[in-house]
C-alpha cells in the first residue's frame, strides 16, 4: 500500500463507476466501438484492469503492470484523430459521475496521457525518415 496522497479526492469506487459508463459508450460508438470490439473480449477485464491503471495513477495502488503506450501502438486501426473522440467520451463521463473539481483534475490528466498516446500513434503513423513530433 502507497504512502503517498492521491493526486486528487476520488475514491477507487468513482473509478470504477467512471470506467462501467465510459466503456459502455465506447461500446455503442460508431467509431470506437468496432475498434475495441476488434481486441477486447472480456469487457468487465478490460474495465478492471483499466481501472487498475488509473488508480495507480491517481490513487498510487498496485496492481496495474502494462504498457500503454506499447498496447495503443499495437492496434493497427488506431489513428491519432481518434484520441480525440475518446477524451470526449471521457470527458462527458466525467462530467455526469463526478463531483466538479475531481472530474476536472482526472480530465487533466487524462489529457495528458492521451496527448502523449496520440504523440506515439501520429510518429508510428509517419513515413519513414521523418523527425519525430514531440511537441
Amino acid at each position: 500500500m502507497s504512502t503517498l496522497a492521491p493526486r486528487f479526492q476520488i475514491t477507487s469506487d468513482d473509478i470504477d463507476t467512471v470506467m462501467r459508463r465510459f466503456y459502455a459508450r465506447i461500446r455503442a460508438h460508431e467509431v470506437l466501438g468496432p475498434i475495441f470490439a476488434a481486441h477486447v473480449s472480456e469487457w468487465p477485464e478490460h474495465e478492471a484492469k483499466i481501472g487498475r491503471f488509473w488508480k495507480k495513477a491517481i490513487l498510487h495502488e498496485d496492481g496495474y503492470s502494462g504498457n500503454p503506450m506499447m498496447t495503443h501502438m499495437g492496434v493497427a486501426q488506431m489513428r491519432a484523430h481518434h484520441f480525440d473522440i475518446w477524451l470526449g467520451l471521457f470527458d462527458e463521463v466525467l462530467t455526469e459521475t463526478l463531483a466538479p473539481t475531481p472530474a476536472t483534475s482526472f480530465s487533466a490528466l487524462a489529457h495528458r496521457i492521451g496527448r502523449g498516446l496520440r504523440l506515439g500513434i501520429e510518429d508510428r503513423d509517419k513515413p519513414k525518415g521523418t523527425v519525430p513530433i514531440f511537441t
